[in-house]
């Protein structure tokens, strides 16, 4: 959903009724939106280096979060599926860090990553207690 200054937002979402099927593909969806959203933002960085160094980092981690999921869910034994989680969460959590850097440096104001930074700690509380279970 679009807010009024045409920024992304992500709804919450209850999965106690999802088959793991559905928890599966909804997660996928939600790394892909926030590696979109991610994109977006890097579009509309300065063109100064520090912001466009940045900006590639960010890109590859968020890209990268979103493609390693992808293999998690083709994974041929826990011990893949354990960890290509672990890398998922890993380049999720360098995602966050390039995000608040932006913010930190003073190149993109807080308010406008808000829900972006959100919804990644969102995915990556979630992301962290699958691999909890995983693990159990």
């Amino acid at each position: 959903m679009e807010d009024e200054e045409g920024l992304v937002s992500e709804a919450w979402v209850d999965y106690s009724s999802h088959s793991k099927s559905q928890f599966l593909d909804d997660l996928e969806k939600r790394l892909k939106m926030f590696m979109l959203r991610c994109v977006k933002v890097c579009r509309t960085l300065p063109k100064d280096y520090d912001a466009q160094h940045f900006a590639h980092q960010l890109i590859r981690s968020s890209s990268s979060a979103a493609a390693n999921f992808r293999a998690v869910r083709r994974g041929r034994s826990q011990k893949v599926y354990f960890a290509k989680l672990s890398i998922t969460l890993e380049e999720l959590d360098e995602s966050l860090f390039w995000l608040e850097t932006l913010v930190f440096t003073e190149i993109v104001p807080e308010h406008r990553l808000h829900d972006l930074t959100d919804e990644g700690y969102q995915i990556l509380k979630i992301l962290s207690k699958s691999r909890k279970t995983a693990s159990d």
